[in-house]
């Protein structure tokens, strides 16, 4: 027989998919674009993420308090529970991943430190809010269960107080709010970002809280200050109170406060413990900064810092030299350091899902509102529970007139169906009592266990009456509330940690004090400084340079004084001898451009020294004027390093030169002409840009080469070179004339 063919399978056609507009390109309006992509996203920012509602909470916040209080993880009969347990459960109501929820979970408990009341008991190792590398321990390591100050915001949870929906799946509810029987808003700090605004809620103590929301709810006008004399910091410190930001802070809900660290000198071993910081900086930041000061020569009291934090709690220690005073380098310090360190207050919060800057009264007055609805809503749930136990009870006693009778209706009765029904017929009560009776015990069907429940009715009348007034007098809300709050200053209260410093009490800073030693300045052509001691100098040998440089200026003078540079862009850099570290004739010394910081190729062509700022300054450009500038005009009240337009730039600079009193002065024409003027004759100006006189004549291209102090005895003539009027044309040097250095003068 032939093979057998096989039978070939038939081919299956290949599966094309098509993508809808893939390869297309469609033109939109950019204000489509924003309405359609960004907004949503800027919504969902505002109103899910960032921006606290008026119960104090963010919804990640919320949402992980509320499963922990559903894992009943609330009591003192509450034992502590992996925090990897809490986030997993945590994420059926959060739709964001478990390191977010456990980063929330860090910041809410008693281990980071950075509430004034933490609502997560914590275990383990949760970082520090003041360090930055103080890392926390992984969710799989640590437990937490809630604080008992929760009960505070979960009382009553149960009983209707506030709304709920469903979560992201649909799968669970969730409280939009919750009850906070105190004004947990302001009593925690609270911060967020959001898209084009942002919240910043400093927190206060709750004591006085309560107590200022009692008060507000007795007098609407109640000046706040009087029980709210300022905020109150998880980490202490000094808070400066200035009366007038505190105003600002309190009615607008926007301002800025100064906070300090707090510090102790021990005498013995010459040092300063740091023990509190402001909030908004870490002990990191600070040391870091102290040692680039140290470094900058800013800051030579300090001998050694380090970090000696521990089980005791937060300690910096600084070891000074010998002979500082500890107070005044703090002083310098707070103004160098984020040991003083702003809080801007930004109080931004959802009241019925719109965003609102409300100041402290107002705030309290939105949480009073809140919280009598929510004790509203509570009475009537224990308004209607009451009134549905007493219509039971009631029918419980129409039956003890004749327990026979009912036992025997129920006996009687064939059908099951029809025990209710004949109840109701028999006794003259309605169906809910008929099946509350049908549904007794045997055991209860006893005259003692029927007297001893409807005793109960008495009670439940008086109960019932009593929360039907409080519905219909808000008064009596309202002093149900005071009574909570009462009872929450007492159990929750605790003493002000952060320091209260008033403008009266502030020590005023003063300019550190610098030694007046003498000493000898040294200025070259290239922009190098050097500043040395006398006995230093005269054990020194020649001077060392750059290769071409020269010394322009050799100054004896005394460490506390202002240094002036000018450069060639018509800027001049200040600085204090004193920043200077003394040096040897041996280095090269200090290069100014880079000292100071001065722009790219910028070059200083001229110093000035002073220390009072009296005297002028004197320009001599190369069209032969001269602008005398008083010296006051670089004076400033602030410490500012660098003043524009010091003098003007119509024409180039031949050369600056300090005069602290009228002298005489020589300029030396390209035409080898000379000139010698006396600065009195010209006006002084306070413009520092301005063009000045015109001193010297000079011909078609000539120009002005040398501008120098005129040295005595270094013309054998000097009145065939004086000016009588300007401007003047100066005279040719005789033969005989020999004309030696020029120095200027100090």
């Amino acid at each position: 027989m032939p093979p057998r063919k096989k039978k070939s399978e038939p081919v299956q056609p290949k599966i094309r998919g098509v993508i809808n507009g893939a390869g297309e390109i469609s033109e939109q309006h950019i204000t489509d674009t924003l309405r359609l992509n960004f907004m949503p996203f800027a919504m969902s920012s505002i109103l899910s993420r960032a921006i606290p509602e008026i119960d104090g909470f963010k919804p990640a916040h919320r949402k992980l308090l509320f499963t922990m209080y559903k894992m009943g993880l609330l009591g003192q009969n509450a034992h502590r529970t992996k925090s990897a347990n809490i986030v997993g459960e945590t994420m059926k109501l959060n739709p964001h991943g478990d390191a977010a929820i456990y980063d929330t979970m860090v910041r809410l408990s008693r281990g980071y430190e950075a509430l004034l009341h933490p609502y997560v008991d914590s275990k383990g190792n949760f970082g520090k809010f003041y360090s930055r590398d103080m890392a926390w321990a992984a969710s799989r390591y640590t437990e937490a269960k809630l604080d008992d100050i929760c009960q505070e915001l979960f009382r009553d949870i149960d009983k209707d107080t506030i709304d709920f929906v469903d979560n992201y799946d649909n799968t669970q509810k969730e409280p939009t709010l919750l009850p906070a029987a105190f004004p947990s808003v302001l009593v925690n700090a609270n911060t967020g970002i959001a898209v084009g605004m942002a919240s910043s809620i400093c927190p206060f103590n709750i004591s006085e809280i309560c107590e200022t929301t009692i008060a507000l709810m007795k007098d609407p006008e109640h000046p706040l200050l009087s029980t709210l004399p300022a905020p109150d910091f998880p980490g202490g410190g000094q808070i400066i109170c200035d009366p007038v930001a505190l105003n600002q802070i309190y009615t607008t809900g926007r301002g800025s406060l100064r906070i300090r660290a707090r510090y102790t000198y021990d005498s013995g071993a010459n040092c300063i413990d740091i023990t509190q910081i402001p909030p908004a900086t870490t002990i990191e930041a600070i040391i870091e900064k102290v040692i680039d000061l140290v470094k900058q020569g800013k800051l030579r009291e300090i001998a050694d810092i380090r970090d000696e934090t521990g089980l005791a709690g937060l300690k910096i220690t600084i070891d000074l030299k010998r002979g500082i005073d500890p107070d005044k380098l703090m002083l310098r310090l707070f103004r160098m350091t984020p040991l003083e360190y702003p809080f801007a207050c930004n109080f931004n919060i959802l009241i019925a899902g719109i965003p609102r800057v409300l100041g402290i009264r107002e705030i309290l007055q939105e949480w009073t509102a809140f919280r009598v609805e929510c004790v509203r809503r509570r009475t009537h749930f224990d308004l209607t529970k009451k009134k549905e136990k007493l219509h039971l009870l009631l029918g419980l006693q129409k039956i003890l007139l004749d327990i026979d009778k009912a036992v025997k209706i129920v006996r009687s009765t064939e059908e099951e169906s029809e025990v209710v029904p004949n109840l109701m017929i028999g006794f003259g009560i309605d169906q809910i009592q008929a099946e509350f009776v049908a549904e007794i015990k045997l055991r209860h069907l006893n005259r003692e266990y029927i007297l001893r429940r409807t005793e109960e009715i008495d009670q439940l009348e008086s109960d019932i009456a009593d929360l039907e007034e409080i519905l219909a007098t808000r008064a009596r809300i309202k002093s149900i509330i005071v009574g909570e709050l009462r009872e929450v200053a007492q159990k929750y209260g605790q003493p002000r940690r952060s320091m209260l410093i008033y403008s009266t009490d502030e020590p005023e800073e003063t300019e550190e004090e610098v030694a007046d030693d003498p000493m000898n300045v040294f200025f070259t052509a290239e922009g190098y400084f050097k500043k040395i001691t006398p006995l230093s100098l005269r054990m020194s040998g020649e001077q060392k340079l750059k290769e071409g440089d020269t010394i322009v200026r050799a100054v004896e003078t005394t460490n506390n004084r202002d240094l002036l540079f000018f450069t060639d862009r018509c800027q001049v850099y200040k600085a204090r001898l004193a920043d200077f570290d003394c040096t040897k004739a041996s280095v090269m010394g200090d290069y100014i451009p880079t000292k100071l910081g001065m722009e790219d190729g910028e070059r200083p062509v001229a110093m000035a020294i002073t220390r009072d700022y009296e005297g002028a300054m004197l320009f001599c450009f190369n069209n032969g004027k001269v602008a005398k500038v008083q010296m006051d005009a670089y004076a400033t009240k602030t410490n500012r390093r660098k003043l524009l337009a010091a003098y003007s730039d119509k024409a180039p600079l031949v050369g600056a030169i300090y005069a602290p009193e009228d002298g005489e002065y020589l300029l030396t024409a390209s035409t080898g002409k000379l000139l010698l003027f006396h600065c009195g004759a010209l006006q002084a100006k306070t413009t520092k840009n301005t063009q000045g006189v015109a001193v010297m004549t000079l011909r078609r291209n000539a120009r002005v080469l040398q501008f120098a102090a005129y040295e005595e005895g270094s013309l054998q003539k000097p009145f065939r070179y004086r000016a009588k009027a300007f401007p003047a044309a100066g005279a040719m040097p005789a033969p005989e004339e020999t004309q030696g250095d020029q120095l200027e003068l100090e």
